[in-house]
């Protein structure tokens, strides 16, 4: 299934959107960044505030800050290239 998924990928309008493929996970060589949702705190745990502010270049600075702390604290190796 794995298989027949990365292939399905591949495939002109499969993931509904031309940019899809290139913003996943791996896409950009480390771990997806967290992924927040409604409401604003949820088991305590609040929304980081520049996710709130609708300020596109911080949050995806936020983004891509967030990933790569994901990347060095669980596959090092990702950003090495080992």
């Amino acid at each position: 299934m794995v298989v027949v998924d990365a292939v399905t990928r591949l495939l002109p309008g499969a993931l509904g959107s031309e940019t899809s493929a290139s913003q996943e996970s791996f896409s950009t060589g480390m771990l997806d960044y967290p992924n927040y949702t409604r409401p604003p705190v949820f088991r305590d745990l609040p929304v980081p505030e520049v996710l709130l502010t609708g300020n596109h270049g911080e949050i995806a600075r936020w983004r891509r800050d967030a990933a790569l702390k994901k990347t060095q604290r669980n596959r090092p190796d990702l950003l090495t290239g080992n």
